[in-house]
């Protein structure tokens, strides 16, 4: 049982799922039998939020540098993405969770594509849960993109550069109209954030994990919650008396 109030849940949490292959390994299993299980972790992650009361979830599920592995790894991972939209879609509709893919979507394959917009479409009108899966995804990245969208607006003189300020820039991150995360999970105990929501997380807190992602189950998601409720956060400024 969550033993926490309502107005010291963090209202967005950021994962980095990691540790799906080391988890295979420890079993003598396959990686892409660690990624399967991966995924469907994040059926169990979204009841998580929805339980608690969480509005916003983003999950890191494959990075732009992720396409350095194995091409047998890349086409499973693409094609359980598939999977995913396909058996969850209806689901998320029903649950009232709105699905939204942050990244360079346009990279990804046709088939992919189609399913992320049909999915997207279907859950649009839903606002119980805000679910980012970033596929894709690098916060550099972001950052270069929203800079670009700047610098076209500059060019085409709907926008003067004295107007670019800090409150201006987060309206061309791909979680535009979104609050920043409050917490961002990281399982597998590595002590990096992984060129992930790097604009974002500024202000976040940082939890970590050993555990491995395919193992990251609701006790532990409490676990994290109670610790982020017992922080105080200042963003700068002193702790009130």
């Amino acid at each position: 049982m969550l033993d926490v109030s309502r107005d010291k849940l963090p209202e967005h949490v950021a994962i980095v799922m990691d540790g799906n292959g080391r988890w295979a390994k420890k079993k003598g299993l396959s990686r892409n039998e660690g990624h399967r299980v991966g995924i469907e972790k994040i059926r169990e992650t979204v009841e998580m939020c929805l339980d608690l009361g969480i509005k916003f979830l983003t999950i890191y599920a494959f990075s732009c540098q992720n396409w350095k592995r194995p091409r047998e790894e890349v086409n499973f991972l693409m094609k359980r993405f598939e999977r995913y939209l396909d058996k969850e879609g209806q689901e998320l509709k029903r649950k009232g969770v709105r699905l939204r893919v942050i990244g360079r979507k346009e990279e990804l394959s046709q088939a992919l594509q189609k399913k992320i917009e049909k999915t997207v479409r279907m859950t649009q009108n839903n606002d119980k849960l805000y679910l980012n899966l970033a596929i894709n995804y690098g916060g550099q990245e972001e950052i270069v993109d929203a800079v670009k969208k700047i610098t076209e607006g500059i060019k085409k003189r709907t926008l003067a550069s004295q107007e670019i300020d800090v409150d201006l820039f987060r309206k061309y991150l791909y979680t535009a109209d979104q609050p920043y995360p409050d917490l961002l999970i990281r399982t597998s105990g590595e002590q990096r954030v992984s060129n992930f929501l790097l604009w974002q997380i500024a202000y976040a807190e940082l939890w970590i994990t050993p555990t491995l992602w395919p193992d990251f189950e609701k006790e532990e998601f409490i676990k994290a919650i109670r610790d982020y409720a017992s922080r105080k956060r200042r963003f700068g400024g002193l702790e009130e008396e």
